[in-house]
């Protein structure tokens, strides 16, 4: 049974992976990246924890926890949360998204939509369908695969910060008011 929950999961990552690239070529040149090198190692954490997370590992791993109807459709919707929730950051950064870490030309703090409650709406949404998935599988790879994923957007996340402090007026003032990743969290 939890087959066809993952398998609806699947297919939803699928159509935000495809509509995700499409929408890559409405996007903005940027003035200043920084150096790939920089962050590289954190996409590598990512990458290795969707590949735990889609199930890439041992298949005689114990199953932590029964996957039935309640838990895999919330995780369906949880999943559909998550990635309506990224394309409407997306759709509120406009033309100054970027898939790097950089600098647009006329580049300024977004702070409506999704950025008024987290100031990584995209990541959180990404992390929200990691989470998912993980739940879905329910196997200690793909709980590890999750964690991965998180910690690597986290990582990226406070490198995008640093950076945005330097190249941005204001962002500071933004970050003390606006959590990183949890709506509604205290700490930031």
């Amino acid at each position: 049974m939890a087959r066809t929950y993952i398998i609806v999961v699947a297919v939803m990552w699928i159509g935000w992976l495809l509509s995700w690239q499409v929408a890559a070529f409405w996007r903005s040149r940027p003035t200043v990246q920084a150096p790939r090198r920089d962050y590289r190692w954190m996409m590598g954490l990512i990458a290795l924890g969707l590949l735990l997370d889609y199930g890439i590992y041992p298949k005689n791993q114990p199953q932590l926890w029964p996957v039935g109807p309640v838990l895999g459709w919330a995780m369906v919707g949880l999943t559909a949360a998550g990635i309506a929730f990224a394309w409407w950051a997306r759709i509120a950064l406009g033309k100054l998204w970027s898939g790097g870490v950089e600098r647009k030309a006329e580049h300024r703090v977004v702070e409506t939509g999704p950025y008024a409650y987290v100031r990584h709406p995209i990541y959180t949404g990404m992390i929200a369908g990691a989470t998912a998935l993980a739940a879905l599988q329910a196997k200690p790879f793909a709980v590890l695969g999750a964690a991965l994923f998180a910690l690597g957007f986290m990582f990226k996340a406070r490198l995008e910060e640093r950076f945005l402090e330097t190249e941005l007026g204001g962002y500071e003032d933004y970050r003390r008011r606006v959590p990183m990743l949890i709506p509604f969290a205290r700490f930031k």
